[in-house]
């Protein structure tokens, strides 16, 4: 069953069109053939789509990086990785299943990815807890990129997360310190890091496996440090403000790439992601080797230090001058 959003109506309405003269092709009657209206149809559908998506709103983008159809880590490393084997736990307290993570091929490149996972229906997405990992998700991440470390692989990270969970039982097992200790051992790791936001990057629970030599988006993924909705809740006292929120908040692809924020934007089908999951995949692996080449042809040393510089250089602020006493 096919998922629209709101903007995608006038597309739909053309796409109904098209279908029911395919079905009763004796009902056309624009004075031209059958065959010539199929065609203004599917000319009129390529151009409203253009239209449509060349020009969305910051909300509207969201809507996109949330969308149901939309690939997952999952996907991706089926149709981008190959030989994926994962691995499970974090040897000191369980499984967390919002995370997956393993060795696995990129091209002929042997590495080691790890992402977030959300589900696509009721009993997936409590098995996945919706994408947002707990402390002993963050841990197994961390222990997969300490082990690619060791054997000098690569380290890829997928990002799709609103946020890392926010439950008792999660502040129980010291949410916050886990995902702290991660940024400061990921700018140690010696090996290449590339992560890849595919969907939604919320907060530090993106952040949580977001450090990395190149930062790379989706065209219509975002990368807060909170959701337009927790946003527009503090700010306007109203959710419904979440339009306002996300385009006060800067955080589409185009808005990171101007801030410096991200390092380059992978391009999607035309209408988003979910409309070929496969040409996605395609165009996301050919960016990660790409940047995987470019970063592993830095020495050590060198790498640590640019990748130090790169995540210190966010935030830029100015203070008042003193006033002489």
């Amino acid at each position: 069953m096919k998922h629209y959003l709101d903007f995608e109506k006038p597309i739909v309405e053309l796409q109904k069109k098209l279908e029911e003269l395919k079905l009763h092709p004796e009902q056309h009657s624009l004075g031209i053939s059958w065959e010539a209206e199929i065609k203004l149809l599917e000319q009129k559908i390529q151009d409203a789509s253009r239209h449509i998506f060349s020009q969305l709103t910051p909300w509207q983008r969201v809507r996109l990086a949330r969308h149901p159809k939309r690939p997952y880590t999952l996907d991706y490393l089926q149709h981008a990785f190959t030989e994926f084997e994962e691995l499970h736990g974090d040897r000191m307290y369980s499984d967390d299943r919002a995370f997956v993570g393993g060795f696995a091929k990129l091209g002929s490149e042997r590495v080691v990815v790890i992402g977030t996972q959300k589900g696509r229906e009721t009993k997936e997405n409590i098995l996945r807890n919706f994408g947002s990992g707990h402390p002993e998700g963050y841990r197994k991440a961390l222990r997969l990129m300490r082990l690619a470390d060791k054997f000098g692989l690569p380290i890829i990270t997928l990002i799709d997360t609103a946020g890392a969970y926010p439950g008792i039982g999660s502040e129980e097992r010291h949410i916050g310190e886990a995902i702290a200790v991660n940024l400061r051992e990921m700018m140690l790791l010696e090996v290449p890091i590339i992560a890849a936001v595919i969907g939604e990057g919320g907060s530090g629970g993106a952040l949580g496996i977001g450090v990395a030599d190149r930062v790379l988006i989706l065209e219509n993924a975002y990368y807060s440090v909170i959701s337009p909705e927790g946003c527009a809740a503090i700010l306007w006292k109203d959710r419904a403000a979440a339009p306002k929120a996300a385009e006060a908040l800067k955080i589409t692809a185009t808005h990171l790439r101007e801030l410096g924020l991200v390092d380059d934007i992978v391009t999607e089908p035309l209408g988003g992601a979910h409309n070929d999951p496969r040409a996605t995949a395609a165009s996301l692996k050919t960016a990660l080797l790409r940047h995987l080449d470019e970063v592993r042809a830095l020495p050590s040393a060198e790498r640590l230090r640019t990748r130090y510089a790169k995540f210190r250089s966010f935030g830029h602020f100015t203070e008042p001058a003193q006033a002489a006493v």
